[in-house]
């Protein structure tokens, strides 16, 4: 559900909409889309001072260098509309949603402190991920992630489990119905069922995170049984009280709100709406937007202060994701062009790739193209893009296509967790575990995790799934 609003725009168009030709445009326009990726990857590492005081600035940087290239090359009537459409249709109603989100729920204080033990961190994880399809993954990675910390603050090993965190409740989790994350709610605006990815990704995913589980309570029990792995109980600076409470707990409500306004918006069409350059203001997303809004705002001013101080909430997380994520919108635009273009485009040797034959696609290839691109791209409109090449009828995919359609959807899904880029709510929760305290891994250090962990879990689902 993290990008879920933003994914809208590229149901009814995408980068088209703002009148970019992707068969026109060269590689080289994806330059800046990469540098912007090398700037969060190389930057913490090597001048992580510098990166922290002045990230905003580098991603305005490199929105700035391609939209003053573009508008250089193609002219300022040409560059307008595709910074509107940016914007509004995609980066607008995306930091709402999940700003809303991230306010609602760092309302609910969950009080009490579990001991960080194998079982209960591994119960925490598993209750996660079922959560993240009914709340979606910033939801529920937003509800447990300050619990789960507490519980293993007083744990010399520690960066592991929000690593699997990331893994299973901020992406993994959300495969089984459109509210759980992006793509699914994309294609649920194109036509397929709501209840169709249950039935066909439950078997997958409940292995995927069945493994992901088994490894993590292994690994997890193997550091907690050394010597020096848990502090003193004098130094535990959130002692156990082996109880939970919830605090806010009306916060659960406007949480129901939000998945009702996004809801309506797929599925209410009115046919009302302002046309921009470039981009479209529909009736029913500026109704959800706007509802969105105020349900944040009714949260932030009813919800006790005690139970956001006393949940530690601040800006700073969703403030760091909307300032790296408008680079990433703008910059990310003649790629998803790019790709739209499909055999005509720069990338045509990736199309192909993932084709036997014409009208014959290799669903295992479709289930990585669609995972890797979506591990560096935003997963809706990559979705989007693997959805169309299969034929883009809703109706024959999930007939004839099913398996197809179930690749591409497990792929853009599950291999969020590649990268911290591939799925929003990886960076906050990246942003909040840092800031209690936890060593997390640098860009390629996760990666690192990620390739080690993930690749034979999703190689594993390939041969029994997608072949």
């Amino acid at each position: 559900m993290l990008a879920c609003c933003a994914g809208t725009a590229h149901a009814s168009g995408g980068a088209g909409a703002a009148g970019v030709d992707g068969a026109a445009l060269s590689a080289t326009w994806g330059l800046p889309f990469a540098c912007m990726l090398l700037s969060i990857a190389l930057f913490p590492m090597f001048a992580a001072t510098f990166w922290h005081q002045h990230f905003g600035k580098i991603s305005a940087a490199w929105a700035l260098a391609f939209l003053a290239t573009f508008a250089a090359s193609h002219g300022i009537a040409a560059t307008y509309p595709l910074f509107l459409h940016a914007l509004v249709d995609e980066y607008l109603p995306f930091i709402v949603l999940l700003g809303a989100l991230y306010t609602i729920a760092g309302g609910i204080c969950v009080y009490g402190n579990l001991r960080g033990s194998p079982r209960t961190n591994t119960a925490i994880l598993a209750l996660g991920a079922v959560l993240a399809s009914v709340m979606g993954t910033t939801g529920a990675a937003m509800l447990l992630i300050r619990p789960l910390l507490r519980a293993n603050d007083n744990r010399r090993h520690n960066t592991h489990v929000v690593v699997f965190f990331i893994f299973l409740v901020a992406n993994a989790g959300g495969s089984l119905t459109p509210l759980g994350d992006p793509p699914l709610f994309l294609g649920f605006l194109n036509g397929v069922g709501f209840f169709w990815t249950a039935q066909h990704l439950a078997l997958p995913m409940l292995f995927v995170c069945g493994v992901l589980l088994a490894v993590f309570f292994v690994i997890d029990t193997w550091l907690f049984r050394r010597a020096d792995e848990v502090r003193a109980p004098f130094l535990d600076p959130t002692p156990d009280t082996g109880r939970l409470g919830i605090g806010g707990k009306a916060n659960f409500a406007l949480l129901a709100g939000v998945i009702a306004l996004v809801l309506t918006s797929g599925v209410w069409k009115p046919g009302i709406g302002v046309d921009l350059p470039g981009a479209r203001l529909e009736l029913q997303n500026v109704v959800r937007d706007a509802g969105l809004i105020v349900l944040a705002i009714v949260s932030f001013v009813f919800t006790s202060r005690e139970a956001r101080a006393d949940n530690d909430f601040d800006w700073a997380p969703i403030v760091e994701v909307a300032k790296l994520f408008a680079g990433i919108f703008v910059t990310i635009t003649p790629v998803i062009a790019m790709l739209r273009a499909g055999e005509a485009g720069a990338f045509a040797s990736l199309i192909a790739f993932v084709n036997d034959a014409p009208g014959r696609p290799n669903d295992a290839l479709y289930f990585w193209a669609t995972g890797l691109l979506s591990s560096f791209l935003d997963n809706a409109p990559t979705y989007l893009v693997f959805f169309n090449l299969a034929g883009g009828d809703a109706q024959a995919l999930m007939t004839g296509g099913a398996k197809t359609l179930a690749a591409i959807s497990a792929g853009a899904v599950w291999m969020g967790a590649v990268t911290y880029i591939g799925n929003a709510p990886n960076f906050m929760v990246k942003a909040i575990a840092q800031q209690r305290g936890v060593r997390m891994p640098g860009f390629f250090g996760y990666l690192g995790w990620s390739c080690a962990v993930l690749t034979p879990v999703f190689a594993a689902a390939t041969w029994l799934f997608f072949v």
